[in-house]
């Protein structure tokens, strides 16, 4: 099997893995109505996106529209996966503050992607390339205060509840969200491997192994 093949698989599994728990997310969110799940659900949206981008990269299909998507994508996805954190905070004033902030900060990044030019970030089929110091600067302004937030609301919300599923959720969270802002970091090297981990983490998280046993058992005992 190529290098190439190897490629074009992994990628597939990652978008299918982070595809079909965005949809398990919308359906929490429809089924509970909380804006958390909401965030959570949008999140995951643009992670599954960015993994299709990663998917076409691999096939060798390029353009400057699909490289500027990728990086702005890449970026706003541990803002939103931060948001959803902060709805579990209980001051509105720390949600409409840091709204308020995302939503200024996410503008300027459109537009500074949107103008900027950029170059090849695509290596060897996968995403490996340099990114312009201009996206790098303002992506920053999302990235870090975003996994100060994942970090603080996630050990806060941990430790009031003891909840072993929440805690994979917590760490899957800020693993995706490190993966962005490695990236950002230019640190692209790591992007993949923390997909694959956070991904593995969320699944662990919000799909209950338990109740899946507990249904078996019933099934087996019929």
């Amino acid at each position: 099997m190529s290098y190439e093949t190897i490629v074009e698989i992994s990628t597939f599994i990652f978008f299918i893995l982070s595809a079909v728990l965005s949809f398990y997310l919308t359906k929490k969110y429809v089924a509970r109505k909380e804006k958390s799940y909401l965030f959570w659900s949008i999140g995951m949206w643009i992670f599954s996106i960015a993994d299709f981008l990663e998917l076409i990269f691999a096939f060798n299909i390029y353009s400057q529209l699909l490289a500027k998507s990728y990086l702005f994508l890449v970026a706003i996805l541990t803002n939103i996966l931060a948001i959803g954190s902060i709805e579990l905070v209980k001051s509105n004033k720390i949600k409409k503050i840091y709204f308020l902030y995302s939503a200024l900060t996410i503008a300027f990044l459109f537009y500074i992607t949107s103008i900027s030019s950029i170059g090849n970030i695509v290596v060897n089929f996968v995403v490996t390339g340099m990114v312009p110091i201009n996206i790098i600067v303002v992506s920053s302004l999302i990235t870090f205060p975003a996994m100060i937030v994942l970090i603080g609301v996630s050990a806060i919300g941990y430790m009031r509840t003891k909840r072993k599923n929440l805690l994979w959720i917590i760490l899957g969270v800020l693993i995706v969200g490190i993966g962005g802002t490695l990236y950002i970091a230019a640190f692209p090297a790591f992007l993949y491997y923390v997909e694959f981990i956070g991904l593995v983490m969320l699944w662990l998280g919000f799909f209950d192994l338990n109740i899946i046993k507990k249904h078996k058992t019933k099934h087996l005992h019929k």
